[in-house]
């Protein structure tokens, strides 16, 4: 059974941080490629940023610069650091799995609000 548990999302004030920690299970995690994504209300779901079994990365054009993920395959976890926080970073924050299909988190809600 594949479960993905999402933490550190939170309140935030515009210009601040926070890290996203995904926590993997049931998957061969050193061989899967690590991703997250956010969906906004009313919008769709979007790519923020993967990272390869190789440790290859790759972000959205909105948060390049400001966010990093990284991956911990000892410890089965990938991080997202996000800096810079903006309102527009406002959203439920999915964490992802790319093992022969997909597997989703149950997302983890970030605010970024004064």
């Amino acid at each position: 059974q594949v479960q993905l548990v999402e933490s550190g999302g939170g309140l935030v004030q515009p210009g601040g941080s926070l890290r996203l920690s995904c926590a993997a299970s049931g998957i061969i995690f050193r061989l899967s490629e690590m991703a997250w994504y956010r969906q906004a209300p009313g919008n769709e779901r979007e790519l923020v940023a993967l990272i390869t079994s190789g440790g290859s990365t790759n972000y959205a054009a909105s948060v390049k610069d400001r966010f990093t993920i990284s991956r911990d395959n000892a410890k089965n976890t990938v991080y997202l650091q996000m800096n810079s926080l903006k309102p527009d970073d406002t959203a439920v924050y999915y964490c992802s799995a790319l093992e022969l299909r997909r597997y989703w988190g149950q997302g983890t809600q970030v605010t970024v609000s004064s």
